[in-house]
């Protein structure tokens, strides 16, 4: 597992992939610090991970990189970790449009491709 602050290569990205998952890599965005946890077998432990670092609960948010797919398929913002009614998010997908923007730009911004 590994914090991401500055900014890795999509080739890394693809050999954590190839390392784990085989076509994914979890990761968990801070959407305030502008950090993402990478390379977890689950959410819940990059969470933690990010935690542990500073963030605050309420800015993480669970999603999936495909690093061989191309276009909208990059992300998937499902995790179990995205369930919480207090924030008004309800299931395990990303609900809020504003939310899955500033994750994409995040996304966009450290994995250099």
């Amino acid at each position: 597992m590994e914090i991401v602050k500055e900014n890795i290569p999509l080739e890394k990205v693809k050999q954590m992939a190839n390392k784990s998952f085989g076509d994914l890599v979890k990761a968990v965005v801070d959407v305030e610090r502008r950090v993402i946890a990478m390379d977890g077998e689950l959410h819940s432990d990059l969470e933690a991970l990010l935690l542990s670092d500073g963030s605050q609960q309420k800015d993480l948010w669970g999603i999936n990189i495909y690093p061989y797919v191309e276009g909208e398929g990059f992300i998937e913002f499902d995790s179990l970790i995205n369930i919480r009614p207090s924030q008004g998010n309800r299931s395990y997908r990303v609900e809020d449009e504003v939310v899955r923007k500033k994750i994409i730009t995040i996304v966009k911004e450290k994995i250099i491709q």
